[in-house]
């Protein structure tokens, strides 16, 4: 898969002041890594949201800043938007070192459909949504596939062990943990509350015995 490329230059402009980058359809950014100099940087609104959109922050990037000569190899670290607008505030940038291995989670994606599935009742749930891995930069995968074609029973389910990755790549997820199933969708039954009807003549009976004079003995 080809590296993404991103244009970048350093930023003088810190703090509120920013404001006035975005308002040019300009980002700020940050860059910083192991054992480097951070720095503050600026990036075409509209380039850099194509690189987000495309590559998210499992894909490797190389940042040409300007006035240096070679590309640094980065992930997306961060990224801030406005809540109401949706609007690219700001973006950490990671440098990595593409020889030295390093841990992320991977989005796990659905793929196909689940014969068992199909069927009325029963439903396929997604217990795990991202992998822990660990590898070289340049072998960590944007996201990782499961196929759930082979789920063709009610309760077939597909553990970590079972997705298959690249031998250079290791998982640090529990192998046993479960990752997706098909399940029984559950019923609820609504209970009937039967009451026992009290007989309305016992309770008139009872109605005209407290009403009943009390006869008065004669006096001696």
């Amino acid at each position: 898969m080809a590296i993404l490329i991103l244009k970048a230059a350093k930023r003088d402009i810190l703090g509120k002041k920013t404001r006035f980058l975005r308002r040019q359809g300009i980002t700020p950014a940050h860059l910083f890594g192991h054992g480097i100099e951070s720095l503050a940087l600026q990036c075409d609104t509209a380039e850099l949201k194509r690189v987000i959109l495309q590559g998210g922050t499992t894909r490797l990037i190389d940042v040409n800043i300007e006035a240096e000569k070679q590309p640094r190899s980065v992930f997306i670290r961060e990224i801030q938007k406005d809540e109401l607008s949706g609007q690219l505030l700001h973006v950490d940038l990671y440098q990595i070192k593409k020889t030295e291995k390093m841990t992320a989670n991977i989005p796990i994606v659905l793929l196909g459909e689940s014969p068992a599935a199909k069927a009325k009742g029963y439903i396929v749930e997604q217990l795990l949504t991202q992998l822990g891995v660990e590898c070289l930069p340049e072998k960590l995968p944007p996201r990782i596939e499961v196929d759930l074609s082979p789920l063709k029973e009610a309760g077939q389910a597909i553990y970590v062990k079972d997705i298959a990755l690249d031998p250079e790549i290791a998982v640090t997820t529990d192998p046993n943990q479960l990752v997706v199933k098909v399940s029984l969708i559950a019923v609820e039954k609504e209970e009937v509350k039967v009451v026992e009807a009290q007989p309305v003549v016992a309770e008139a009976e009872e109605k005209v015995e407290a009403k009943a004079p009390t006869e008065e003995k004669p006096e001696e």
